[in-house]
């Protein structure tokens, strides 16, 4: 798939379905929510969500209060779209068009967020160079929260294959720069009636 354009696509599903049309809607992010609660963070803690898009994950960020919370996706199109639906609250939030694996970025973070971005990361060396990206941008002692597929999960999203993971997996490729503190495996049911199973794991940077 070397011919294949990651930016072209994700800007083309965002162009041709609304939101409750694609796999990943989800009104209410349970399972991230609570992970970020278990953090512990002030309201004031820099907050990353990577390949937010326009999920409702920043909605219930901001009405818990959080003043500090940047989004990066690789599609305008998302980002537009979230920022439409915001309104004037899209004016307190740092909006950034990048692809996680070259973003450079200004701020360290308390808390780096990616449901589903991961699992789309299947080569070795993107891999490594997603790791990097941890490294660079988390601060010491700050929390990843990481949701991807489970072994139990489906092999392919938005026609795209994905990497599964395990919570003994995804410890092994956080690597000894991050400290797991807590995994929940999760059924998302999508708009379309069917089941995805998610593994969440909560690092802590050392």
């Amino acid at each position: 798939m070397s011919h294949f354009n990651k930016k072209e696509h994700w800007e083309n599903v965002y162009a041709t379905k609304e939101l409750h049309e694609v796999s990943w809607y989800q009104p209410k992010p349970e399972t991230s929510l609570q992970f970020i609660e278990k953090a512990n963070l002030s309201e004031d803690a820099k907050i990353i969500d990577v390949g937010g898009g326009d999920s409702f994950l920043l909605d219930h960020l901001l009405e818990l209060g959080y003043t500090n919370i940047t989004v990066v996706d690789i599609s305008g199109k998302a980002l537009e779209r979230a920022r439409k639906r915001l309104g004037e609250k899209a004016d307190s939030v740092k909006w950034i068009e990048a692809d996680v694996l070259d973003m450079e970025l200004e701020d360290t973070y308390d808390l780096w967020h990616d449901r589903a971005v991961f699992h789309f990361v299947t080569d070795q060396k993107d891999i490594q160079k997603y790791i990097s990206q941890l490294e660079r941008y988390i601060r010491k002692e700050g929390t990843l929260v990481l949701g991807t597929f489970s072994e139990n999960g489906p092999l392919k999203c938005s026609g795209i294959e994905i990497r599964q993971y395990s919570e003994t997996s995804l410890d092994l490729v956080t690597g000894n720069s991050f400290e797991k503190t807590g995994c929940l495996t999760v059924d998302h049911q999508t708009p379309f009636d069917t089941r995805q199973n998610f593994i969440f794991c909560s690092f802590r940077k050392r």
